[in-house]
């Protein structure tokens, strides 16, 4: 790997872990650069500036997401017509959850830091990828009659919502991945979409 490569790879990494842990407005160039062990220059020959060295993030951060949701939706063995949904985001909630252990710093950037005023169209597309993907496998439970009338943006927000509260418990190590309260949000979380019996 080039030289460039791997200081860019340091600076990505530095600005990730600074802005999940103090916040994007916080978080200087300066302190970046002395994070990622490089000058401050540096940065401008990767990145125009800060907002845009942010900006890479979270696409990168959406990008993963949204690629979780759709290895949910193929999975190796399909499941039973009648649970294909409710297995699917199980199987979704899963991948999220274990996404917070080994990547933390990626699931506080997308799912927790609120930085509304400072991303461009292309973040905001990506963003729009990740629900898009999310929506799908709650239409296609719609279709299958498992999960109850509405609009698809509103139940599955509500679904993830409650993944989320997993999601934050797993970031500040009050539980485990396999821990019961996990277990109760992904069934917490069904329960929040699912047509009655």
């Amino acid at each position: 790997m080039k030289q460039a490569d791997l200081t860019r790879q340091r600076l990505v990494r530095a600005a990730l872990e600074l802005f999940t842990s103090q916040g994007y407005h916080p978080t200087t160039t300066p302190q970046i650069a002395k994070k990622a062990g490089i000058a401050e220059g540096t940065i401008y020959r990767h990145f125009p500036g800060k907002q845009q060295l942010l900006n890479e993030l979270y696409r990168g951060a959406a990008r993963w997401a949204a690629q979780l949701v759709r290895q949910a939706e193929s999975p190796s063995t399909p499941p039973a017509e009648s649970d294909a949904a409710r297995d699917r985001l199980a199987r979704t909630a899963e991948l999220l959850v274990d996404g917070a252990r080994r990547e933390p710093a990626v699931v506080r950037l997308f799912f927790f830091q609120d930085l509304a005023g400072v991303l461009d169209d292309k973040s905001r597309e990506a963003a729009r990828e990740f629900r898009g993907a999310l929506e799908n496998l709650i239409a296609h439970g719609k279709s299958e009659g498992t999960i109850r009338a509405g609009g698809v943006d509103a139940l599955a927000a509500a679904w993830l919502g409650v993944v989320r509260v997993a999601l934050e418990r797993i970031l500040t190590r009050e539980w485990g991945v396999a821990s019961a309260g996990v277990r109760l949000c992904k069934e917490a979380a069904w329960d929040a979409i699912a047509a009655a019996d």
